[in-house]
């Protein structure tokens, strides 16, 4: 069983700041740096340094360089990315003094990938091989139409939100990896945040097993027959970026080793603890032998 990763390829602006800019605001940031990021990327890294092999597929510009050398450098395959003539995705990201963050992204390369490169994407994978998938790409539909008749495991990030989503099957989906916003947005429901929407997810989408994360409350598993709800651990967070990526890619690594669930819960549970009390995207993911060895 193979691991592929047809995701987005980023370069992060990080600022430091005391808040976030607000309308007509104009503020100084207290830092600046920058790091590789996307969310393909970062879950592709957090499942090569939890283990597992990994392909990325994906597009960027020629100003990729530290992008290329931040996957291979961690062992991941870049055999599969495509160099094109638009710019690699960025990203500006605001971090507050409570480690809080928001995000604006341009999609660059990510959004120009062509049904010529899945088609020849995918021609190297097989029945049962996973693919992982985020919504920062172009033809995602075409992409989970592909794998499904191919009869591949698909798992999905919905993050970020946006119209692409209504175009994709997510019945196809045999995961749904997602927080609380993603949630109440697929279940069409704006109540209060911090909820279980696991079983709503469910009733909507019940050929996918749901992973729900709730950020300082923990995760919850849910598959229509099993529950398991894991408590996040507490730790100082100074750069929430990579929180999810690094719980996703350590969770998708752990069940393709065949790891039970409740088990697969904690040990990501453990490594995005980690990630948030490290700067950046990509650089905060831990490898798996700090995981094991973190005194919580």
């Amino acid at each position: 069983m193979k691991i592929l990763n047809f995701g987005s390829l980023n370069v992060d602006k990080v600022y430091k700041v005391e808040h976030f800019v607000q309308p007509g605001e104009t503020i100084s940031s207290l830092e600046m740096n920058t790091f590789t990021g996307g969310k393909g990327l970062n879950q592709s890294i957090a499942i090569a340094r939890a283990g597992s092999s990994v392909f990325h597929a994906g597009a960027v510009g020629d100003d990729a360089s530290m992008l290329l050398h931040a996957l291979s450098s961690s062992n991941v395959d870049v055999s599969m990315i495509r160099s094109i003539d638009v710019p690699t995705g960025h990203a500006i990201i605001q971090v507050d003094t409570n480690g809080q963050n928001c995000i604006l992204l341009y999609g660059g390369a990510n959004m120009m990938i062509t049904k010529a490169q899945i088609d020849e994407t995918l021609s190297h994978f097989q029945e049962g091989d996973y693919l992982v998938l985020q919504n920062e790409i172009s033809e995602l539909d075409y992409i989970v139409d592909k794998a499904y008749e191919k009869h591949m495991e698909i798992w999905l990030n919905p993050s970020p939100i946006s119209s692409q989503l209504h175009k994709v099957d997510l019945k196809k989906v045999n995961w749904l990896v997602l927080n609380e916003v993603e949630a109440s947005n697929l279940c069409k429901n704006s109540e209060v945040l911090n909820q279980d929407y696991t079983e709503l997810l469910y009733q909507h989408f019940s050929n996918s097993k749901i992973v729900l994360t709730l950020g300082t409350k923990g995760s919850i598993y849910y598959d229509g027959k099993n529950k398991y709800v894991q408590s996040a651990y507490s730790v100082k967070a100074i750069d929430t970026t990579a929180a999810g990526d690094t719980f996703t890619g350590y969770f998708i690594s752990s069940i393709a080793q065949g790891t039970p669930v409740q088990d697969a819960l904690d040990f990501a549970s453990r490594a995005s603890a980690i990630s948030v009390t490290k700067r950046g995207a990509a650089p905060s993911i831990p490898y798996k032998a700090e995981v094991d060895k973190f005194d919580f």
